[in-house]
């Protein structure tokens, strides 16, 4: 062996070790002689910090956009631009002009055949009615929609479609229909808005029939409370409505946010479930037919411990302000696996300490132990946790705080209230007394007695020659059974070969993942507003966005050389194929001045014909701002754009051609709040994760005192990291904000179970490598196998819930605990041993 592989193979970080080991051993020592302090202190601390659930209420933050988009996307700076520069005009309200999404309710009604005929058109008209004409009580008294509608000219805002039969059925039939725009009143008007699925007249834009139409009811800026009354009183009316010709889906401008807060209270009886299971599976795991030796009491305090960090951390967290998401309610659980894990495998080093040591001695044993394994699993979920909480999402954010708190808890509490319950139980087991009846029974079986009295009332047997428990069967499977298999050289080549399959799937699982969040996700998966959803997609897809276009500075539109300019960006516009038409106030001032023989080809002309242009057309005045000489300063147009592309490619797309433009201009629409996720989230999380897995490569360089072991967990978190962004994918999870959670719990997760077995590989006194491993299997397989198996069983319920949230909790810790085990059980192993034997021959 060379030198310089020698030194890497040998090279050791003994004395961190060490000193923790000596630590844990004098704070196990100290436990186990004064049980009752470390008990009670951590009782009455979790008591005080949970008085923070009194601020639960108020401190929710369930608003989308602040959770699900960028914090600082640079469309919000975008609408901040448009807001200021372009003030919404109250009289005069354009959907199209609007900096957010407003304040509507819409629906869509469709038919069998063709929508466009005038029984359904008839029904259409008296459900309109009855929303113009609906009653609604507020602050004791009534209104209605004439009240609160949004007002074009003194009139409330009108549905196209509607205007163009005159409110009356049966004009259809003398209406020569034009799609996409029709000339209403000497204007064209986008016909495509409202109505969908359209078959044009052979070679002709005349329309044939149709299948859907959607009708707008826009409102004000009104008294929120107001708003809402009337909105909920229209999805009472629309839900409640029958028509024998038309089936309607609707949804209004606050409904996504309502059936986003109903997610948590839907599973509330599942997460019971899911607990009660992960309680019951871990107290079944320690179950023990010697009636001494048991450890229920000790699983059931584990259990306790858990819920004490949850309590502390959440409460204290709510105590000090900080905001409740939604996506902190799947926090709980992670916990309490982590909660889970750190137990078993204090449990497991508990039962190698010999019996007849004192009880403090035996805690004493039991935590230098487990010091470095629990500490490595701590350190590392909490790092990832902390470093999840530079996300720039808020869902993210407020998770990562939670879960890194109450991380730091159950740490803490392990500790301290687990070690004390440990201590108790010792105590227990040392006086030999029943774990029910805490009464004293013999350890072997009174010859006056039956075979049946040996059940329930005998018990404390323990390894004569070791001194110590007898092992659990479990273990017995792992030492005699499963390691022998493993470590066989054939079994070594099938491993290296199922792995290479492992990675080539999931490989090309990252290659396929789909980014972003569809926030019809946010609802419930029997919610009405997927219904509408559904149609709209299926009826209105063909056109998109109508962007707004802002040129932000100053800009001689009379000069017919610096047209040039502009007329160039609006081609480099209308060149990309997802780019319909555009919409603009200065080509209609030109059309207009061309009509009406009109020259504005200097300063003064165009600023003497232009008031008049905007009397003509007073919608215009809102795309210009004029200072208060009467220049103008900026102004917008309109580009109509089409489904043709991913809403990330269009939106980058346009802002490249903006950016690409010798003049300033600024591209934007309310939906960009939402899409500039596709800009950032494949970014920050490979950012997050390279950070994590650097941290989690030094943390456990420094705790595990053998440079190659240190970059084998590294490798297992890069491993089950891929692992499950590859399967995540394959299994229909795209990557966004809640996916992002997840992968970071990942990380914490897969270091778990991989610290845990390669700790233990290296810490074993054996020299043969196979031996090593199968040392390190026979003390850590079982309890890695349990806290997976309990973390899996109350998983499983998740499955069911009607929620995207909670489902793609379930899909990715189903994945994180799976592939984690695998690695631990299986791969780690096997390549410690190869690689290791491996420098040895060199």
């Amino acid at each position: 062996m060379e030198p310089k592989q020698a030194a890497m193979a040998t090279w050791h970080t003994d004395y961190i070790e060490k000193q923790l080991c000596i630590c844990f051993q004098m704070l196990g020592h100290c436990i186990g002689s004064h049980p009752w302090w470390f008990l009670i202190i951590p009782l009455i601390l979790s008591t005080s910090l949970g008085n923070g659930f009194y601020f639960l209420k108020d401190r929710r933050s369930n608003s989308i956009e602040e959770q699900f988009t960028p914090v600082d996307g640079k469309a919000k700076m975008e609408r901040k631009y448009i807001q200021h520069t372009f003030p919404e005009n109250d009289s005069m309200f354009s959907s199209l002009r609007l900096s957010t999404n407003g304040n509507y309710a819409t629906l869509i009604a469709t038919g069998d055949g063709n929508i466009l005929t005038v029984e359904s058109l008839q029904d259409i008209l008296d459900l309109d009615f009855k929303l113009r004409g609906m009653a609604v009580l507020h602050d004791n008294q009534t209104f209605d929609y004439a009240d609160v509608c949004a007002e074009v000219m003194g009139s409330c805002f009108s549905n196209t479609i509607l205007d163009i039969i005159g409110y009356n059925a049966n004009n259809i039939d003398t209406v020569n229909l034009t799609f996409p725009w029709y000339n209403l009143d000497f204007k064209s008007v986008p016909l495509h808005l409202s109505v969908g699925s359209v078959k044009l007249k052979t070679e002709s834009s005349a329309v044939e029939s149709a299948r859907a139409i959607q009708l707008h009811y826009y409102l004000r800026k009104d008294s929120k409370a107001k708003i809402g009354r009337w909105l909920e009183s229209f999805i009472n009316l629309v839900s409640n409505d029958s028509s024998p010709s038309i089936q309607v889906s609707y949804s209004t401008s606050m409904s996504l946010q309502w059936e986003f807060e109903k997610s948590a209270a839907s599973v509330i009886y599942l997460f019971s479930i899911t607990y009660a299971i992960a309680i019951i599976s871990s107290i079944i795991s320690c179950w023990r037919l010697d009636n001494v030796r048991t450890k229920v009491w000790v699983a059931s305090c584990g259990v306790v411990s858990t819920g004490l960090a949850i309590l502390s951390g959440f409460g204290g967290l709510l105590l000090l302000g900080q905001p409740f998401v939604m996506t902190v309610a799947s926090c709980p659980f992670m916990i309490l696996g982590i909660g889970l894990d750190d137990m078993f495998i204090m449990i497991s080093c508990w039962q190698r300490t010999r019996v007849l040591d004192s009880i403090p001695d035996r805690l004493a044993d039991t935590y230098k132990k487990a010091a470095v394994s629990i500490t490595i699993t701590t350190l590392t979920d909490a790092l990832a946790l902390f470093l999840g909480y530079s996300s720039p999402f808020g869902s993210v954010q407020s998770f990562c705080l939670y879960a890194a708190i109450c991380v730091c808890f159950c740490y803490l509490y392990n500790i301290t209230f687990l070690g004390a319950c440990m201590a108790l139980n010792g105590q227990r087991e040392a006086e030999n007394k029943h774990w029910f009846t805490c009464s004293k029974i013999p350890e072997a079986l009174p010859s006056s007695k039956s075979k049946a009295f040996s059940i329930c009332c005998v018990g404390g047997s323990y390894d004569q020659i070791t001194e110590k428990e007898e092992t659990e069967p479990m273990s017995h499977v792992f030492e005699r059974f499963y390691s022998p298999f493993l470590t066989h050289k054939l079994i070594k080549a099938c491993v290296c070969v199922i792995y290479t399959g492992y990675l080539a799937v999931s490989i090309y699982g990252c290659s396929v993942l789909k980014e972003g969040l569809d926030i019809r996700n946010l609802a419930l998966d029997d919610s009405y507003i997927i219904k509408y959803y559904n149609n709209q997609r299926q009826h209105f897809s063909e056109y998109s966005c109508n962007v707004m276009v802002s040129v932000t500075q100053p800009f001689p539109y009379w000069d017919e050389d610096e047209q040039k300019d502009l007329h160039s960006c609006i081609s480099s516009f209308e060149s990309l194929d997802y780019v319909n038409s555009t919409y603009a106030w200065f080509l209609s001032f030109q059309q207009y001045a061309n009509a009406t023989n009109l020259s504005i080809s200097s300063k003064e002309a165009f600023y003497t014909h232009l008031p008049h242009f905007l009397e003509l057309n007073s919608m215009f005045r809102q795309d210009i701002n004029l200072t208060v000489d009467n220049d103008i300063q900026a102004s917008r147009f309109f580009l109509q754009t089409l489904n043709k592309t991913t809403m990330k490619d269009m939106m980058t797309g346009l802002r490249q051609a903006a950016d690409e433009c010798p003049l300033e201009l600024l591209v934007y629409h309310p939906a960009f709040i939402y899409f500039d996720q596709y800009t950032v989230i494949m970014d920050n999380t490979v950012q997050t994760i390279l950070i994590a897995v650097t941290v989690m490569l030094v943390v456990s360089l420094i705790l595990i005192p053998n440079l190659l072991c240190s970059i084998w967990v590294a490798f297992a978190i890069c491993s089950v990291i891929v692992g499950v962004t590859g399967f995540m994918s394959l299994w229909g999870v795209n990557l966004d904000s809640i996916s992002m959670i997840n992968l970071v719990m990942c990380i914490g997760f897969s270091v778990d179970f991989s610290a845990h077995i390669t700790y233990a590989y290296v810490s074993s006194p054996k020299t043969d490598t196979n031996e090593k491993a199968k040392d390190a299997l026979a003390h850590l397989g079982y309890p890695i196998l349990q806290g997976a198996l309990s973390t899996v069983l109350g998983v499983v319920m998740l499955s069911m819930s009607g929620s995207y949230i909670f489902r793609t909790f379930f899909k990715i810790v189903f994945l994180v605990i799976t592939l984690g085990l695998l690695h631990s059980l299986v791969f780690i192993p096997v390549f410690l041993t190869m690689f290791e034997t491996c420098i040895k021959w060199r």
